[in-house]
C-alpha cells in the first residue's frame, strides 16, 4: 500500500495531541496557527491541521533574513498556502545574534516572540510546531552531552506557554522518515533548509553522526528516548512540588536559617525553583555548590553571602537571600 493511500501520518498525531493536551472548550470558529517554515515537517503538520480544522487554520511564516534561500522559502510558502486555500501571515525579522550569544538561541528566541505576536494578531488559540521524534532524540542527546539536569533531560514538552501564547508539538511521537515518505508519495512539495546539514552547528553534528550510530546499535530507539524524557518530566514535576513545600517553610525570598534546616539536596532543589520561577535564571552546578557552601557556613549575623548566578548575584539581605539582576 502506498504512503499516499495510508494518509498523512500527522493527522492521528494532531487528533491525539488535541484530545490529550487541550482541556479548554474549543470555541466555534476558533483559529489554530501552524508555524510553517515550508520544510517537510511543517508542511505535513500544516496539511494535517487543515484536515482537522478546515478553514480555521492560519500558517505563520517567519522570514529570518539569515540566508539567501529565505526569499525562496517565503515564495514556496505562499504558493502552497494559495494551492490549499490556507490563510498565511509572513513576518520579516532580523535574527542576527549579539556578540557572545548563540546564533541558534538568538534565532529561536526571535522566532518564538514573532510567532506569538503573529498568532495574537491572527486571533489564533495556539501555535503548532513541527518538531518530531528525531528532534526530541537530538535534544536529549544534546542535554546528556552537556550534563543537563532533569529539566534538560525532559526534552521538549508537548505543550507550553511563551509570550502569553500556547504552543504545541503534536509530532513528538513520530519519526521524520514516514513524514517525508508520505509527502513524496502524495506529491506535496517542500523545501530543504541548507543550514540543516551545516556541521558547524552542534545539533547538526548529532543528527549526522550520533543519530545514525544509535540507530545502528539500537533500532527503534526514538520512542525509548521519548519515554525517558517523559519519566524525567514527571520526576521534575515532583521536585517542583517538593520545592513549593520547602519554600512555604523558608519563605520567599528564602530565609537562611530555614534553609539550613533542610538537607543539602532539598536546599538545592528549593533554590533552583526559586531562581527559575521568580527570576527566570538558572545557576550552574558550580555556582549552586558555592552558594550551598556559603549557606552552610552562614552562622553569624555579619556573615556575607555574595555569589554570581547567571548574569546577576545572590547575596544576603538581613536574614534572607536576595537575587539582584544585572543593571
Amino acid at each position: 500500500m502506498s504512503a499516499h493511500a495510508l494518509g498523512n501520518p500527522c493527522e492521528q498525531a494532531v487528533n491525539q495531541w488535541f484530545a490529550r493536551c487541550w482541556p479548554e472548550p474549543w470555541a466555534t470558529g476558533a483559529r489554530m496557527a501552524v508555524a510553517y517554515s515550508a520544510g517537510a515537517d511543517s508542511t505535513a503538520l500544516l496539511l494535517a491541521a487543515q484536515r482537522r480544522w478546515p478553514g480555521q487554520v492560519v500558517a505563520l511564516h517567519v522570514h529570518h533574513g539569515l540566508q539567501a534561500a529565505a526569499d525562496g522559502f517565503e515564495s514556496h510558502a505562499r504558493a502552497v498556502c494559495a494551492l490549499h486555500s490556507i490563510a498565511l501571515r509572513v513576518s520579516h525579522v532580523q535574527a542576527a545574534h549579539s556578540p557572545g550569544e548563540s546564533p541558534e538561541a538568538a534565532a529561536r528566541d526571535k522566532r518564538y516572540a514573532t510567532l506569538a505576536q503573529m498568532a495574537q494578531q491572527a486571533g489564533a488559540s495556539a501555535v503548532l510546531l513541527g518538531q518530531h521524534a528525531d528532534d526530541q532524540a537530538e535534544t536529549l542527546l544534546l542535554a546528556l552531552s552537556r550534563g543537563a539536569g532533569l529539566p534538560g533531560l525532559a526534552g521538549m514538552p508537548e505543550r507550553f506557554e511563551r509570550h502569553g501564547v500556547v504552543f504545541g508539538r503534536p509530532l513528538l511521537g513520530l519519526a521524520a522518515a514516514p513524514l517525508r515518505a508520505w509527502l513524496q508519495a502524495a506529491g506535496h512539495a517542500f523545501v530543504d533548509d541548507p543550514t540543516n546539514t551545516d556541521v558547524r552547528y552542534t545539533r547538526n553534528r548529532i543528527r549526522a553522526l550520533l543519530i545514525p550510530a544509535w540507530d545502528a546499535c539500537f533500532p527503534g530507539f526514538r520512542p525509548l528516548l521519548a519515554r525517558s524524557a517523559r519519566h524525567a518530566a514527571e520526576a521534575q514535576r515532583l521536585l517542583d512540588d517538593l520545592a513549593q513545600l520547602d519554600l512555604a517553610h523558608t519563605g520567599e525570598p528564602p530565609a537562611v536559617a530555614a534553609l539550613q534546616t533542610l538537607r543539602r539536596e532539598r536546599q538545592a532543589n528549593a533554590l533552583r525553583h526559586w531562581l527559575r520561577q521568580r527570576h527566570g535564571v538558572a545557576a550552574s552546578a558550580a555556582q549552586l555548590g558555592e552558594l550551598l557552601d556559603q549557606i552552610a557556613d552562614c552562622r553569624t549575623r555579619g556573615h556575607r553571602i555574595h555569589i554570581k548566578v547567571a548574569s546577576g548575584f545572590v547575596d544576603r539581605a538581613g536574614e534572607r537571600l536576595r537575587y539582584t539582576p544585572p543593571i
